[in-house]
């Protein structure tokens, strides 16, 4: 197991979910709420997990993604922003009537604040990542990473970090 390539099957897998929800009836609340929901503990409890097991990780051993001027702790800082973003978007569409106008327009958010959030991951902190962690190291967290998520299946709370002050935290 590599965490790296764990990250991006689950990156593939939140794609896929709201790739579904375009596929789901617009009248059919039912299964969009279902959809959703499962999508928003998808995100929650990865965006966690990388918190907790990742990114402390890429500022031990990370340089910055290639070609990026940016070190390890500015690309973390980002990602921990985009993770904020991600789940305000989540609230709003908490707090939105499920297949109303509002609520796609929340989900829409969401998904490119997570669409962003991706693209810049892989292009940047998991192909750093790939050039300086060992294969043991990744492996490692990886198990870390993947027990989290199974013991949190059904959600946890989530909560905003100071990306700053998460970065001298874990420096």
């Amino acid at each position: 197991m590599d965490i790296t390539e764990l990250i991006l099957f689950q990156h593939h897998e939140q794609r896929r979910q709201f790739a579904l929800l375009d596929e789901v009836e617009r009248g059919d609340v039912e299964t969009l709420a279902a959809v959703w929901r499962r999508l928003a503990v998808l995100l929650e409890v990865h965006a966690e997990a990388e918190e907790r097991y990742f990114y402390p990780e890429v500022l031990r051993l990370g340089h910055g993604g290639p070609g990026s001027e940016d070190g390890p702790g500015a690309e973390t800082e980002d990602a921990i922003k985009d993770h904020n973003d991600i789940r305000d978007a989540i609230r709003k569409v908490a707090a939105a009537t499920v297949g109303s106008e509002e609520w796609w327009a929340v989900v829409r958010e969401a998904r490119e604040a997570n669409s962003e959030h991706m693209a810049e991951e892989e292009r940047e902190d998991l192909a750093d990542f790939r050039q300086h962690a060992d294969l043991q190291t990744r492996h490692d967290i990886a198990v870390r990473f993947a027990t989290f998520e199974a013991r949190h299946w059904a959600g946890l709370e989530p909560v905003d970090k100071d990306p700053g002050a998460y970065v001298a935290e874990h420096r």
